[in-house]
Order: structure tokens, then C-alpha cells, then sequence
């Protein structure tokens, strides 16, 4: 495991941190083979040193990251300056054991967004496209200590009260429904037409929604995370639409998790409940989505794989674990906020600063993957949910509804087959998750059972 030493606090004050001199060249055009630069001290990642390596950008998908994350480790160590959005510097903790630290120890990385020095010096504009995404709500995501914990034992016990059984059967039958409306073509994209439906029609369920909601609260989302100039819009659709929910299901509560929110003892308010839901809906819709594709294409692109899980050599999780190491569906996630000036990863941090979680980097990092490149297998050591006080609560619904989308997709459509080369396959802009943008397939008669063309969406 991991060498590098604890950070240590830091007595400097503010205005004699050492500066940083200069982008670093290799970062700067292109890292240039044979450079050894090691971690140094930076203010950069604060926004008041020179312009950082952007983590945003056409230029940066899911092809591009993982490089681009190696690079920045080569060039700043375990924890690096980057930018976030124009003139917005943060730090990117690439490093395992750093990103274990900045998750567990809430005396020195807080949640709270209004401690962040630029939020409080006014120099990120409130239209800004990472304030959906970074912004202070309500919400168990933004708190700490006591407020943390009342309301993650709201939105806990709500999640627990998801009936496992029940789920399965839900989502095989709608996996089944999807994949009838697609079957009679022999092709679809199952993008579009499978992993960004089931989840939807998921968790619409389980929120309370009506279908045209649940698409107009899928549509926020997808603003919010594209981290682009309708994101703020995006997210006042999506408080508008929960809004509404809620005054709805405090006149006519159900068995749902809306409802389950709204009637917990920690006595929520309607904005508290607003905004939990608003953090689960987006952690969990996209997510979701993304761990269904991108598993779907490992057992399309990865032969050897796919026979071994054919022979019963490996299992379905074991797929769905290769990607959570490999390719987390969220790459990085905000954001911690230093409570004191500190050194943190060989850099010098200050009180304010913004940090964002690297998890895609820190299952990477080399002090943690085995010597010899082999893949991951059988381990669930991964930070592909988090770690600490945080960790994702609604991991296992999570894993239940894509491992259920998984296996009866690869049941039903037993010779499925891509459709185009695999180096056509392209994924989404976005400086916070990785999805496939498309994963076109081809297939031969589907093994569909009775009646599951009647609950096909289009004929319900």
C-alpha cells in the first residue's frame, strides 16, 4: 500500500505562501517524455497562481482522462492544481491514500462550500457552470458532523426500506419491456434505448414521479453535469420540478422515498428534502446509467472476459467491480474545503481551498494496483463510491438495478454484438463522470418471454 507520509500542518500565513513560478511546460504543451518533475509546493489549485491544466473542455473525455490524469501525477504527485471552470483553480486529489484522508478527516476537509475562499471573495459568477454542481444546499452532501449525520439517517432509512426482491423483479421486467421495443429491429443503441431508460424508469418509481417528470428531471441533470452554460438553467428546472413533487406527496404521501423523507423523524424540512433529493436523483440517475454502458461494453469489446462469464469463471459483479476500478462512471467529485492552511500530498494548501475528489485517478494510483498490470478482480477496494462519513449510501440499489440490467440483457440477447468498431465508440464531455455518448449493437433473434412485448413502453 501507500508510503508517502501524512501530510503536516503548515505556519505560514497566506500572504508568505511561497507562489508557484509557472505552469509547469510539460503541462503546458504537451508532457514531454524523459521529465522527472516531482510534487511542488503550489498555489495554483487556489486561483491565485498562474492558470492550472484545465479539467474541462471538448478536448477532455473519457479517452483523454485517464493520460491526462497520469500526466498531472508525474508532474505535481498526489494531489495537483487544476482548473475547474475560467479562472476557477482547485485541487485534484489523484493520490489513494490522500483521497482516504480527505474523506475521513472532517476537522480539516469540510463539505461546506461557504467556507470556499473564492465563493467568498465573489469571484465565481453565480452563473458559472460548476454552481449546480458546487453550490451550498441543504443537503446531506454539504454538511458536516451532526447535520451530516441527521440527514444521512433520513436518506438511509429511506433507501432501506427498498424491498431487494421486489427491485429485482422490477427491473428485469422493465429490462425485459425495453429491450421488446428495440428486438424487432435486430440493432439498437443501447445508450438511448436501454441504459439511460431503465434507470429512469427506476428510480421514477421509487421517487413517487410520473414518467413525464422523471424525463424532464433526466433532461436537468444532464444540463447540470455537462457543466456548460445551461447548466444554472438546468438546475432551476430541476428544483422546480422536485418542488412540485413535493407539495404533492405532502397531500398524498405514498410508499416511495420522497414520502419516506418527508415523514422521517428527523423531521425534514420541504427545502431539506428538496435538496436531498435533488443530490440522490443526480448521483444516482447518471451514475447508474453510465455503470450499465460501460459494463455492457466490456462484455462486448473484452472476448476473453465474456467467455469466461459465460463458463461461470467470473460473475456478473466481477464485471461490474473491473469497471468501477477502471472506469468509474464518476471520475471526479466535489468537493472538500481545507479548514487550515496545510501540506497536503506535497502541496501547500490554504484554509479555503477547494479540493475535488479524484476517483477514477486514485484507482489508478500505482502505490495501490498490483505489480504486474493484472486487473482488479474480486476486490471492491475501489473509491468508486467514495470513502468515509460519505460514502454513497444508495451503493447497493445501485449495484442490484445494473447487475439485474446486465444480466438480462446478455440472457435475452445472447448473440449481441457491436456494431462498429470499437475505436468508434466515443464518450461524453464532462469533467465530473464518464459515459459512452453511444454503444450500437446488432443481434439476432431475441429470447424474450410471453407477453413482455405488451410492457413495452410504447404499447403500456
Amino acid at each position: 500500500m501507500n508510503s508517502r507520509q501524512h501530510s503536516v500542518p503548515t505556519q505560514h500565513s497566506p500572504a508568505h505562501s511561497p507562489a508557484h513560478s509557472g505552469p509547469p511546460s510539460g503541462l503546458a504543451s504537451g508532457l514531454q517524455p524523459g521529465l522527472q518533475p516531482g510534487p511542488r509546493p503550489s498555489t495554483a489549485g487556489a486561483g491565485r497562481g498562474p492558470t492550472a491544466p484545465a479539467l474541462y473542455g471538448p478536448d477532455l473525455d473519457g479517452d483523454s482522462l485517464p493520460a491526462f490524469y497520469e500526466e498531472l501525477r508525474r508532474e505535481y504527485g498526489p494531489v495537483a492544481p487544476v482548473t475547474i471552470a475560467p479562472g476557477i483553480g482547485a485541487w485534484l486529489v489523484l493520490g489513494h491514500s490522500e483521497l482516504l484522508r480527505l474523506t475521513r478527516e472532517e476537522q480539516d476537509f469540510s463539505h461546506d462550500p461557504r467556507r470556499w475562499t473564492l465563493l467568498r471573495e465573489g469571484r465565481v459568477p453565480p452563473e458559472s457552470p460548476i454552481m449546480p454542481m458546487v453550490g451550498w444546499r441543504p443537503a446531506l452532501l454539504f454538511t458536516d458532523g451532526q447535520q451530516h449525520r441527521r440527514m444521512r439517517t433520513a436518506v438511509s432509512d429511506a433507501i432501506a426500506r427498498i424491498n431487494g426482491h421486489e427491485l429485482r423483479r422490477s427491473v428485469r421486467a422493465m429490462a425485459e419491456a425495453l429491450i421488446a421495443s428495440f428486438a424487432d429491429r435486430r440493432e439498437a443503441d443501447l445508450v438511448p434505448h436501454y441504459a439511460r431508460k431503465l434507470p429512469l424508469q427506476v428510480i421514477i418509481g421509487l421517487l413517487g414521479l410520473d414518467d413525464r417528470t422523471g424525463q424532464q428531471l433526466v433532461q436537468g441533470i444532464a444540463g447540470v453535469v455537462a457543466a456548460n452554460a445551461d447548466s444554472v438553467n438546468a438546475g432551476k428546472r430541476m428544483d422546480a420540478l422536485l418542488t412540485a413533487l413535493i407539495k404533492e406527496k405532502r397531500r398524498r404521501p405514498g410508499e416511495d422515498i420522497t414520502s419516506s423523507l418527508l415523514n422521517h423523524p428527523a423531521g425534514l424540512t420541504d427545502e431539506e428534502v428538496l435538496h436531498n433529493l435533488v443530490v440522490m436523483f443526480v448521483a444516482g440517475q447518471q451514475t447508474t446509467v453510465n455503470w450499465i454502458a460501460t459494463t455492457l461494453r466490456v462484455l462486448l469489446c473484452d472476448p476473453a472476459f465474456r467467455s469466461s462469464l459465460t463458463r461461470g469463471h467470473l460473475t456478473v459483479d466481477d464485471a461490474l467491480d473491473l469497471v468501477l476500478w477502471r472506469d468509474p462512471p464518476t471520475q471526479n467529485f466535489p468537493a472538500r474545503y481545507a479548514t487550515r492552511d496545510l501540506v497536503f500530498g506535497g502541496q501547500r494548501v490554504r484554509a479555503g481551498d477547494m479540493l475535488l475528489l479524484g476517483l477514477a485517478a486514485a484507482n489508478q494510483d500505482p502505490e495501490i494496483l498490483p505489480a504486474d498490470g493484472a486487473p482488479v478482480i474480486g476486490n471492491r477496494s475501489h473509491l468508486a463510491f467514495g470513502a468515509g462519513p460519505h460514502t454513497c449510501p444508495a451503493q447497493d440499489p445501485a449495484r442490484l438495478i445494473t447487475r439485474t440490467a446486465v444480466d438480462t440483457i446478455r440472457h435475452r440477447l445472447p448473440d449481441m454484438e457491436l456494431a462498429v468498431p470499437e475505436s468508434d465508440l466515443a464518450w461524453i464531455t464532462s469533467p465530473w463522470t464518464k459515459g459512452l455518448a453511444a454503444l450500437p449493437v446488432r443481434f439476432g433473434e431475441p429470447l424474450l418471454p410471453h407477453g413482455s412485448e405488451e410492457r413495452a413502453p410504447g404499447n403500456r
